[in-house]
């Protein structure tokens, strides 16, 4: 279900006929073009989408002779359709106008054209639709990547954020960090709105980065590309040395790198986190610096 008015607001619509009721039932971002069922067939209708009505619709709909119009936009309303939006703020027949507060049916109207608002139309529904979970940790662009920090509590999370914020880099969330499965193969994270820009220090309290280190240093979301889980420095566990290994971890399905640092007295993490997005940039280009030290030394025992 999808908000009515947050539907109208945010994609600035005109409401024509508005719906006795607050939501709209879409369960697909994907558009239908009543091009077919205008005609008079209706076999395979996708009546449970966003119906758009363009410029070829309207003049065939104008075309009609008055009580064919009238008998069927009748019929095209009554399948229980969600809701109709007419493109390039065309004036609404009177038949249709009718037929929408026959049937409950919300008739909006928009002042894009057709193709572009039914582009934003997707992308709005898509990101509403879209799987959502909460996750512990805090989210960073770093270089343009999207950092995900995790680790259990105190183990330094905020205060590796916080050095990366005076660094130049940009918050997204601390603490709580809501994702959204845009794709198959692309999450993006936020902020709940209650506590977006603050940050909790232990031993100081709850800041406002944005405030205090100003709005460059702050992000409402931001695509995760990577995940970096901190941990106490274990004497008894082997840490990578090489990077040639790499480890994923899923979130929604969706598989992202992860590393895992130790963190020890004396590290400074916002550095190591750095080098790390660098370092993945780099791979995302092709270039694996561990790989081609590996080759080389392979060619050395190679040639004796």
């Amino acid at each position: 279900m999808i908000s009515l008015k947050e539907f109208i607001d945010t994609l600035e619509l005109e409401p024509v006929v508005m719906a006795d009721r607050d939501e709209i039932n879409l369960e697909t971002s994907d558009v239908n073009r009543p091009g077919l069922q205008l005609s008079g067939f209706f076999d395979y209708f996708a009546a449970d989408r966003l119906q758009v009505i363009g410029k070829a619709e309207m003049q065939y709909i104008l075309a009609l002779e008055p009580e064919v119009r009238k008998e069927r936009l009748d019929k095209y309303m009554s399948y229980n359709i969600p809701v109709v939006v007419v493109c390039r703020n065309m004036p609404v027949p009177p038949e249709m106008v009718e037929a929408a507060q026959r049937h409950n049916v919300a008739l909006l109207r928009s002042r894009l054209v057709t193709t572009r608002f039914m582009l934003q139309a997707s992308m709005f529904i898509g990101a509403k639709l879209a799987p959502r979970i909460t996750r512990h940790g805090v989210l960073m662009d770093v270089f343009g990547i999207g950092v995900m920090i995790t680790g259990e509590s105190g183990v330094g999370k905020s205060e590796a954020a916080l050095e990366l914020v005076k660094r130049g880099h940009r918050l997204v969330a601390d603490d709580v960090v809501e994702i959204c499965k845009v794709s198959d193969v692309r999450l993006v994270g936020e902020a709940p709105e209650m506590v977006r820009h603050f940050m909790e220090i232990r031993g100081v309290g709850i800041i406002n980065v944005k405030n205090m280190y100003g709005v460059g240093a702050v992000i409402n979301s931001k695509s995760i590309d990577m995940v970096i889980h901190l941990e106490l420095w274990d004497n008894n566990k082997e840490y990578d040395r090489l990077g040639l290994n790499e480890d994923f971890t899923a979130v929604l399905g969706v598989k992202l790198p992860k590393l895992t640092l130790p963190v020890r007295p004396g590290r400074n993490l916002a550095i190591v986190i750095e080098v790390a997005a660098s370092n993945h940039r780099l791979k995302k280009m092709g270039y694996n610096g561990a790989q081609e030290l590996n080759d080389r030394l392979s060619a050395k025992i190679q040639n004796g």
